[in-house]
């Protein structure tokens, strides 16, 4: 696990409003921002990465944000995002739907789909949440379930909701270091504390679906993934052996969930190797380096690849990530 502290205290202020969006862009997703404290503005952020899921605590002053086609089309991490204010109010308009969020209230949004979102100052004048990231195939829900479930509020009051929030606040909070294992275990408290927090919400049946073995078996498989991106020898072919199942059977289990087992490797290495090129802790490594340590030994196929899935080749991306001096 690996926590990450971002704060503006160190730029000039006229730098800081565009600094904060980027760094936004490369941890959270990328949108089009405004705000009245543009040119006064201060921010900071806690990410907690668990691998699949990624926790950040956001407070910052307040804003406008919209989440365009054009932006989606540049990058698209496929991802659902789920808020949950703490102090402050904030709005989210998505899918037709435009919902106003109280402390305590957790929304649902997808990256993958155009979003207007807005803050407002709690004390001292910041508004401050927490945003959860977790990949579409991670909430074992029919689409149509979820698509009902985006931009509604859901209050923390009582039953799962509750549950699940006292349990990021207790995570965003800690500074402890999990090994992979343990929070690879936490990803998956997460996620099915979601999953049921919107059956909950959603007062469908929540009984598992007949293919509930093969939803907890590619569960299974995504976590061994997430500890082995490193390795040089992780293929499907590998990854099949380890859970001593056929590569049909493996592969099977992920067009179930719309991907190939090769696209789930390449896409989880990428947007490790983009979390890589924004930490400003491993400056020092080169970007073939940072490409390496995620099983990219060839830096022409890492560009490649980086841009088909990013727009930018990794240097670029790199570059503009990092604060302007002067």
């Amino acid at each position: 696990m690996q926590t990450t502290l971002i704060r503006l205290d160190h730029l000039p202020a006229h730098d800081r409003f565009d600094f904060w969006w980027e760094t936004v862009a490369a941890s959270v997703v990328s949108v089009d921002a405004a705000s009245d404290h543009a040119t006064d503005f201060w921010a900071e952020m806690t990410a907690v990465d668990l691998g699949r899921v990624r926790l950040s605590r956001v407070r910052c002053a307040p804003f406008l944000a919209r989440r365009t086609a054009r932006r989606i089309r540049q990058s698209d991490p496929g991802l659902y995002q789920l808020n949950l204010t703490f102090d402050g109010r904030a709005g989210l308009d998505q899918e037709g739907r435009q919902v106003l969020l109280r402390p305590q209230d957790f929304v649902l949004y997808d990256t993958s789909r155009p979003f207007h979102a807005w803050s407002a100052a709690g004390t001292g004048g910041l508004a401050d949440g927490i945003v959860v990231q977790v990949p579409h195939a991670a909430l074992r829900l029919p689409a149509k379930t979820i698509d009902r479930l985006l931009s509604v509020r859901i209050p923390t009051g009582t039953g799962v909701s509750a549950l699940l929030a006292a349990l990021l606040e207790k995570l965003i909070g800690r500074r402890d270091r999990y090994l992979p294992p343990v929070a690879t275990c936490l990803s998956s408290a997460i996620t099915e504390l979601i999953t049921g927090m919107l059956t909950e919400h959603a007062g469908i049946d929540a009984h598992p679906e007949p293919d509930s073995r093969g939803a907890t078996a590619i569960l299974g498989v995504q976590a061994f993934i997430e500890r082995h991106l490193g390795d040089d020898d992780l293929t499907p072919a590998t990854v099949a052996a380890a859970h001593h199942m056929s590569l049909r059977h493996l592969q099977r289990l992920f067009e179930r969930q719309g991907l190939s087992v090769a696209q789930w490797i390449r896409e989880r290495r990428l947007d490790r190797a983009r979390r890589d090129l924004t930490d400003p802790l491993l400056d020092a490594l080169t970007v073939g380096t940072i490409g390496a340590r995620w099983g990219f030994r060839n830096d022409a196929h890492f560009n490649r690849a980086f841009c088909m899935l990013f727009g930018v080749s990794p240097g670029a991306y790199r570059r503009r990530r990092q604060p302007r001096s002067g």
